[in-house]
């Protein structure tokens, strides 16, 4: 059976659940409430626009080599502070607080979940090499579609913070 695999970095874009990160913050941030940063903010991912991580496995799927696997990765490296920071300032660009003052300020700092890697990186220079992909987007550009669509869709985002769950990590122990 010909089997290509494919490993990737974390995702964001449209639709991300509301639990996660970077859309967690947009929300918080819209808002007014609370925006949480585990430990002092300094944990590292390497950030993949969802639109290119789909280009990525279409182009796995069709031209990847059968028994190969590819790693698929934004070359994006960003702590989760750098991350909230952004997203903070977009929201000031493009949804200012009602109270005027920065979003930056709705920032707190959180314990730390047990067990939380440091650092999350992925080399993706084979997929660059033997099928010419990179990703298009950088993390700016795609980070902004990102909050753009969030505040263009509450109709999705509000269904899911209106019911029983209210942006919790999920899989926790209490």
């Amino acid at each position: 059976m010909p089997v290509v695999i494919s490993n990737c970095s974390n995702n964001y874009g449209p639709f991300h659940f509301p639990e996660k990160l970077i859309p967690l913050t947009i929300l918080n941030a819209l808002e007014g409430k609370p925006i949480p940063v585990y430990g002092d903010g300094g944990n590292i991912r390497d950030w993949l626009y969802v639109e290119d991580h789909a280009r990525a496995l279409v182009l796995i799927a069709v031209s990847g080599q059968s028994g190969e696997s590819y790693n698929v990765g934004g070359a994006s490296e960003k702590t989760n502070l750098e991350v909230v920071r952004r997203i903070c300032q977009l929201m000031d660009e493009m949804a200012p607080n009602v109270t005027g003052k920065p979003h930056e300020q709705l920032i707190v700092h959180v314990a730390d979940r047990p067990g939380h890697d440091r650092r999350y990186a992925i080399d993706a220079s084979k997929i660059k090499r033997d099928l010419g992909w990179e990703a298009r987007e950088t993390f700016d550009t795609a980070l902004r579609k990102t909050v753009r669509w969030y505040l263009d869709n509450p109709q999705w985002w509000k269904r899911i913070r209106s019911g029983l769950y209210r942006g919790e990590r999920l899989g926790t122990v209490a």
